[in-house]
């Protein structure tokens, strides 16, 4: 499962971006979930590189999710008018639970 690190800024974005596409890649199953529970400094890079990563898994024909999203980046999100490309998005407490 890819992972994002704690500080997602500028300064960090492309190599975020190349570690991300390198771990969808490597995902084999038809989803890519995208674990942002260690997100804690970050600014819209943040979201820049979501989206990019999320261009790619599905241009693979695979689903994208994000577990653990920060509230402040999804409002972040939604103050930029592109939540709904992240409505695939899985809140932190439901990622967790076991499928029934």
């Amino acid at each position: 499962m890819p992972v994002l690190p704690a500080e997602l800024t500028q300064a960090q974005a492309e190599t975020c971006l190349h570690m991300l596409r390198e771990a969808a890649r490597a995902e084999r199953g038809a989803q890519v979930l995208v674990d942002a529970t260690a997100l804690t400094r970050f600014d819209s890079s943040a979201l820049a590189v979501l989206l990019e990563c999320r261009r790619d898994v599905l241009h693979d024909g695979k689903r994208f999710a994000v577990r653990g999203l920060a509230p402040r980046l999804r409002e972040l999100a939604d103050l930029y008018g592109i939540s709904p490309l992240l409505a695939d998005a899985v809140p932190a407490d439901d990622a967790l639970a076991p499928a029934v």
